[in-house]
This record gives structure tokens, sequence and C-alpha cells, in this order.
């Protein structure tokens, strides 16, 4: 008769997992649209589209006017990517929509695209004075950062795929606020940042000297 111990499998290897469970809490491979077309029947991609368009109208980022024939109008692009958890399972679907900055001409659509940035040894010397004399330090994270900025330059952009105004096809949208691939966005947001936090740097500083 054989040993019952014998029809038990070895115990498991510390450390290790089955397959099954190494396929449940990863995916393989996740494909993205490359495209609006791929994603426009999509339930899923359709609402992250529709959510961003909202969130655009709400910062109040641009109007929809008539362009004045002389005035170049920029194409606009979806990107789309899938944000996953750490276990690699899918946490959401996020729609971004890009101008086509690299179509811009300069001294036409944008003049300095620059932004101050600060360094390494910045930081570590604002530490350095913070933990001499006890401040405290706080960090904050600004959602959406780059369509706060304001714009100088007068931008038109087409109407995303999808989403054109029923009645208003010939229109197009004037910017007010920076979108994501302006070549002048860092500044803008800077420009924006700087005109709040320089002199509130300026009066802290002087009266912690």
């Amino acid at each position: 008769m054989q040993n019952p111990n014998e029809l038990v499998d070895d115990p498991p290897v510390r450390g290790t997992r089955l397959l099954y469970d190494v396929y449940e809490r990863c995916n393989v491979a996740v494909l993205e649209p490359a495209g609006y077309w791929d994603p426009k029947e999509d339930p899923k991609w359709r609402a992250t589209m529709q959510e961003e368009l909202t969130m655009i109208d709400k910062n109040q980022t641009w109007k929809l006017v008539k362009r004045y024939e002389h005035k170049r109008v920029i194409g606009v692009k979806w990107v789309f990517r899938t944000k996953l958890n750490a276990d690699g399972s899918i946490n959401k679907h996020k729609a971004r929509l890009v101008v086509k900055g690299y179509a811009q001409i300069f001294g036409v659509d944008f003049f300095n695209k620059f932004a101050p940035v600060a360094k390494q040894d910045t930081i570590r010397m604002l530490l350095a004075i913070a933990a001499q004399r006890g401040w405290k330090i706080c960090h904050l994270d600004v959602k959406s950062t780059f369509l706060n900025g304001f714009l100088e330059e007068e931008i038109y952009v087409e109407q995303p795929k999808g989403f054109v105004v029923k009645g208003h096809e010939d229109k197009f949208y004037i910017l007010k606020k920076a979108l994501y691939g302006l070549k002048q966005v860092p500044r803008a947001w800077y420009n924006r940042i700087d005109e709040y936090l320089g002199p509130v740097w300026i009066n802290s500083l002087y009266i912690c000297l």
C-alpha cells in the first residue's frame, strides 16, 4: 500500500508563487490606443476624453470663436495612457489633449519658452538652512500645473476630434491658458506662480533675517 505522505506535493519553496497568481496580478501586455479612431467606440476611453474636456472647460482654458483669415490654427491630438497600480493591476485610464507644438513658429506662436529651474545645490542649501534654524518645510503638488499658466500670445487650435460642437463646425478655440504640448507652457506657468510666490518669498526672507 502506498504511503499517504507520498501523495502530497513537496511544500512550496519560500518566495515562489503559482503561475495563476502571477497572471492574475499583472498585465502581460497593456495596449494603449495610438489615436482617436481606435478608442472612439470604447466607453471607458470615451469617458476619460470627456473628463479631460470637462476639466479644460472648468479651468476656462479656451473660448470658441471665429478665426480671422490671417491667423494660424494649430492642430491637437489625443494621447492615451493606462495608469497601473504597484501590483500591476489597472488603476485608471487617462486621456490627455495635447497641442501639436512642433507646428509652432518662433516669433509667431511663441517668443520665449525657457523657465528657470531650481538646481539641486540650491535645494540642499535651503534644506540645510531650514534644519539649522528649525523651520518647517512644506511640499505641495499643483494638479494639472501647466494648465494654469496664462498665455501672452494669441493662439488658435482646432476642435478635438469626436467633440466638435454641433452648429459651430467652422469655429476654432482661442487659448486663454496653456495646454500640454505648447512650447511656452513652462514659462507661462513660471510667470504666473512667480507673481504670487515672488513677493511672499521676499517678505518671508526679510522677516526671518
